[in-house]
């Protein structure tokens, strides 16, 4: 573990695990958790014999609790200097949700040799907010409504996330894990109320659409069918057409934290498409 400072003085804590001569597998973190929501798949993959890396989004986690730079341009420039310091080539970078849309915006600028693949799983690309060129996308007042939940009792909102559409544990029959749910409380809690709030506006409002036309590297769009939180419709299928070279794996019935609650299921997959 350990941390690098940004231009503008923010520190960015990452977690940094196996052997430094093995390809890199970079994670990419959704709203509003840590480096830590991937520890299930940095395990299995350190295991595989893997160099896996892990940062705290500026504001989340154990990252300064910055007062600007709560967009995709510094969000990627994060990851770019954090790949600069570790001098990381030819890595995969794997992200989800949010994470995914950060993943896009580093990957479609990244410098050559620096990606090998790039895997998007419950991503908002390629828009999550309804416009005049994306009529399928969530009305404001769905994001409007994360704000204003957030301002008014962030602890309470922050149970009720994990406790509902985020896992599928809403759903009739949902074995509820109170570990996973306090799990998401712990990391959300950890991190800035002003950066989760900004935040907001980053993942639902940013057009990926210029992003994932210019990536070309192998990308998997991995999607879960029942995903309350980013619509299957109007985000997986629609990033698919935009990449050069992308490949769509649905799962059908599963949430958006899929990752978390099925990661029999996910963690071979994303195993096979790194070894292609």
């Amino acid at each position: 573990m350990g941390t690098i400072t940004t231009n503008d003085g923010t520190s960015i804590f990452y977690k940094d695990w196996g052997p430094r001569d093995a390809q890199p597998i970079v994670f990419h973190h959704g709203w509003p958790l840590s480096a830590d929501d991937w520890d299930g798949q940095m395990m299995f993959f350190l295991n595989e014999g893997y160099r896996v890396i892990a940062h705290d989004r500026r504001g989340h986690g154990r990252s300064s609790q910055s007062p600007t730079g709560h967009e995709m341009d510094t969000y990627a420039a994060d990851v770019a200097a954090l790949i600069d310091a570790l001098d990381l080539r030819r890595a995969v970078h794997i992200g989800h949700s949010t994470g995914g849309g950060e993943v896009a915006r580093y990957v479609a600028r990244a410098e050559p040799g620096k990606v090998a693949k790039a895997v998007l799983v419950g991503a908002v690309p390629p828009i999550m907010l309804r416009t005049p060129d994306n009529p399928g996308g969530l009305p404001m007042e769905v994001f409007d409504g994360f704000r204003a939940a957030l301002v008014a009792n962030r602890a309470q909102f922050y149970r009720d996330v994990p406790s509902g559409p985020f896992y599928g544990f809403n759903r009739p029959g949902a074995q509820v894990s109170q570990g996973v749910v306090d799990n998401w409380w712990r990391q959300g809690m950890q991190g800035a109320a002003n950066a989760h709030y900004e935040c907001i506006k980053a993942f639902s409002e940013t057009d990926f659409t210029e992003d994932l036309k210019r990536i070309d590297v192998p990308v998997l769009v991995a999607h879960g069918t029942d995903d309350q939180i980013v619509p299957y419709d109007d985000s997986a299928p629609l990033s698919v057409e935009l990449l050069q070279h992308g490949r769509l794996k649905s799962y059908e019935g599963l949430p958006h934290g899929m990752l978390t609650t099925h990661p029999d299921v996910l963690n071979p997959d994303l195993l096979a498409f790194v070894k292609e």
